[in-house]
């Protein structure tokens, strides 16, 4: 389960419970930093925590920050200058050299547009959405927050706010979500500037195993960490059943030219075939070719097996086009000495997500700038 689902189940319970609680979110980061703008975690009255802003280093203050915007019953934003290494409220002087910027939210539960019932939305979805957070740099004047989330057709959820603002805001967010990368704006309406957090959130990864042997168990458990939606199917009932597979995860048991029936596909359903059937693998492979929105297929075994199937497929006519080839991974997965199970499902998983983002994996350390573009980090000015 991913950590915004996990907020927004803690949340669920505190309302059930009438627990006050308070919502902190980082909104924007100057330098470096352990978690990034958009990371969050949820305080009850009580000082229990669910989520994260740092590596650990700012939740002691910040839990006290909250619980002092909690008392107060007003939105608060607070500074952390974490390039401080004398700072002892941050105290683990850990060199990370970032200010970063934390709006803590009080939850009025009788507000059906409060940021955790605007989050909810967003987790509900299963297209990308837009994430919009309004803040004043000058911290006397009042912070707006988490106001709307909107997907590429319209708004889906937010507060009362200026005409000119929402549509600012519409406009702006239908840009994020067709770049795919968030931003930080400024916009002045009647000589009054907001600064403006527009986030882009993605649904999670749909990881389609065909083949359900012991290998798919130990991936499945890896793709839930991740907070991935697993999806395992296999023709075989005695593999493929909710006894070896206890997690979330769908599992379908079907003939593997009916694999697709109960499959919806989008541009984040990605599939690894490793049935350990060849002839299993082979004709699910053939349903996947033209499937122009699956951004990845893996196939588990060697080489040698990989170029009989498409020896094979030539040999039956079928034409296997430029894009289905750039998108089949065979072998699956990044070479890292992978050997066990585990360690096998580790080197796949990391080549999903280096396609899913774009990356070239290479060690971090041959990197020579920064880990984050800090140019997405500067706040561009908004026009009506």
């Amino acid at each position: 389960m991913r950590e915004l689902d996990i907020i927004i189940s803690r949340y669920s319970s505190l309302k059930s419970q009438h627990i006050p609680c308070v919502l902190a979110t980082v909104v924007h980061v100057d330098g470096s930093s352990y978690r990034r703008p958009g990371a969050r975690m949820l305080v009850d009255e009580y000082g229990n925590i669910t989520g994260a802003i740092s590596g650990g280093c700012l939740e002691g203050d910040a839990l006290r920050k909250a619980l002092y915007a909690l008392d107060r019953q007003e939105n608060k934003l607070v500074t952390y200058d974490t390039s401080d290494e004398d700072d002892a409220v941050i105290g683990a002087q850990l060199g990370c050299n970032g200010i970063i910027q934390v709006l803590f939210e009080p939850i009025d539960y009788t507000d059906q547009h409060n940021p955790c019932e605007l989050l909810r939305n967003v987790i509900e979805k299963e297209v990308p959405v837009a994430i919009s957070v309004v803040f004043d740099l000058d911290k006397s004047q009042k912070q707006l927050g988490t106001i709307s989330v909107a997907d590429i057709k319209d708004a889906v959820a937010g507060k009362p706010i200026p005409d000119d603002l929402q549509k600012a805001l519409l406009l702006k967010s239908k840009e994020v979500i067709n770049k795919g990368n968030s931003c930080f704006g400024v916009l002045e309406i009647n000589g009054k500037k907001y600064y403006i957090f527009i986030q882009m959130h993605l649904p999670p990864v749909n990881l389609v195993l065909v083949g359900a042997g012991n290998d798919a168990q130990i991936l499945a458990q890896q793709a839930e960490l991740l907070g991935w939606n697993v999806v395992v199917t296999d023709g075989r009932p005695t593999h493929a059943n909710k006894d070896r597979f206890v997690g979330a995860c769908q599992v379908i048991v079907t003939k593997p030219e009916e694999t697709l029936a109960s499959i919806k596909i989008d541009q984040r359903t990605c599939f690894v075939l490793m049935s350990h059937n060849y002839n299993y693998d082979l004709s699910v492979l053939k349903l996947l070719l033209g499937q122009s929105e699956i951004p990845y297929i893996g196939i588990l075994g060697p080489l040698k097996k990989y170029n009989r199937m498409l020896n094979e497929l030539a040999d039956e006519g079928v034409e296997v086009s430029k894009a289905d080839l750039s998108k089949i991974h065979a072998p699956v997965g990044l070479e890292i000495g992978a050997e066990t199970p585990a360690e096998i499902g580790l080197s796949i998983l990391a080549e999903i997500q280096s396609v899913l983002k774009n990356k070239t994996p290479r060690p971090l350390k041959q990197k020579n700038e920064p880990i984050h573009n800090k140019e997405q980090n500067k706040f561009q000015k908004i026009s009506i």
